[in-house]
Parts: structure tokens; C-alpha cells; sequence
């Protein structure tokens, strides 16, 4: 999801520093969120299914009264990157909608975005190695904190490149059904913006997520329901 733009984005993406530690192995899961969005309760549910061969989607939905916010990305892994294929994000707040496309391709090392986007925003992008697109963040932040790596990642979306680096800034503890988990606290500022993140290493997705903008929540999703 991306802010305002694409209204609400997680996350990034990005070169991931490599240490020797093996990478969290990829399971299906979903995971039921309560959500907070736009000051209202708005449910919300993420994803992960293994669709061909070796390839994988995985989707985040919050919907409310005032809005529908969808996010599915397909992507593989090689050499210990979760890599973005393609991905697709559509948001309806009030009467405005948007649709924006993405496909990523490997072969010519380029992302190109299609549908309600700026033309200078369309691509191409050359894309590096560890490249990944805002959404797949909630499972390389809770895999790369997992695996004892450094949380900082090259995000490529919508026609931008970003370099960020989320730095931990405490430790709360979280319930999920019933059992209660010691998180850490991981946070990256962007301008006004800032996105915090409660990861654990027995989840493969963050506990908890909150975007603020301007000072004020503008998304809060805490994980009621994992399996």
C-alpha cells in the first residue's frame, strides 16, 4: 500500500545485506488483522499462497466504511531475495479509485507500472539485485529480523527508487490468539511519515504495523489470528 498515493504502503524493499544465517523458509499462511484505518475499525487480512511452480502471492485487504484498500504481488525467490514478478494495487477511498499495475522483469533488468499513474512515473526502472516492490517489506522485515540481518533494503515502486533503513526503537510485548509474543520495535521516517514495525522470530509477518502521518495514526494493523 503506498501513502497517499497508493494510500497506505508498508513498506519497501531492497538490497539486502547477506550473512551467512539461512533465510526463513516461505509457508502459506494467513493472517487476520484488526485494523484501524482513517480513525475507523477496518478489518484487514494478509496472505500467502504458493501459486505456479515456484512462484508465490502475497496480498494485504483493509476495508472500512470509507475505503477498500488491496495489494497482491507475485514474486520468487532467487539467491535469498524475495523477488517481485508483478503486482497489482487498487484503492477506492470515497469516490476517488485507483488501479496501478506493476511488472517486474528479470531478463531485462527493467519495472515498468501501467493504469492510474503519471506517465514520468511509468518506468522504466532498472531494477538491481534485492530489488522489491513496498509490499513484500512485511515478510522481508520479519524474515531479515528473524535471520539476524540488517533492515535496510532498495525499494522500487511506482516508478521511484528508495534506500531505507528501519533502526530499532523498542520492545513491547503483543498478543496473537491468546498466546502473547516479545516483540522489537523497528521504525523508518520518510519526511512526516513514519512507518513502525513489531516483528518477533516465531511469526513470519510483523505483529503489529502502524503508519503515521503527520504526527497522527493513519493505519494500525495488530495481528488477532495467525495460521
Amino acid at each position: 500500500m503506498t501513502i497517499l498515493n497508493r494510500p497506505l504502503s508498508w513498506v519497501a524493499a531492497g538490497a539486502l545485506a547477506l550473512t551467512s544465517l539461512p533465510a526463513m523458509a516461505l509457508q502459506p499462511f494467513t493472517a487476520e488483522y484488526q485494523a484501524t484505518y482513517m480513525g475507523l475499525a477496518a478489518p484487514g487480512q494478509m496472505t500467502l499462497t504458493k501459486v505456479d511452480g515456484d512462484k508465490w502471492q502475497y496480498s494485504l485487504k483493509v476495508q472500512n466504511q470509507l475505503g477498500l484498500l488491496t495489494q497482491n504481488t507475485v514474486f520468487d525467490e532467487a539467491d535469498g531475495h524475495l523477488r517481485p514478478l508483478s503486482s497489482e494495487d487498487r484503492s477506492a477511498v470515497f469516490v476517488k479509485k485507483k488501479n496501478v499495475q506493476a511488472t517486474y522483469d528479470w531478463n531485462r533488468k527493467q519495472a515498468t507500472w501501467k493504469g492510474d499513474i503519471k506517465p514520468e512515473r511509468a518506468g522504466p526502472v532498472t531494477l538491481k539485485a534485492g530489488d522489491m516492490d513496498a509490499l513484500l517489506i512485511n515478510l522481508a522485515i520479519a524474515r531479515d529480523f528473524a535471520d539476524g540481518k540488517p533492515l535496510t533494503y532498495r525499494m522500487v515502486d511506482e516508478g521511484r527508487i528508495k534506500s531505507l533503513t528501519y533502526k530499532t526503537v523498542g520492545k513491547e510485548q503483543v498478543t496473537v490468539g491468546g498466546k502473547t509474543y516479545d516483540a522489537t520495535k523497528v521504525s523508518r521516517v520518510d519526511g512526516n511519515k513514519e512507518q513502525i514495525a513489531w516483528v518477533t522470530r516465531e511469526l513470519p509477518v510483523p505483529v503489529r504495523l502502524l503508519q503515521r502521518e503527520g504526527g497522527k495514526d493513519a493505519l494500525d494493523l495488530t495481528i488477532k489470528s495467525f495460521k
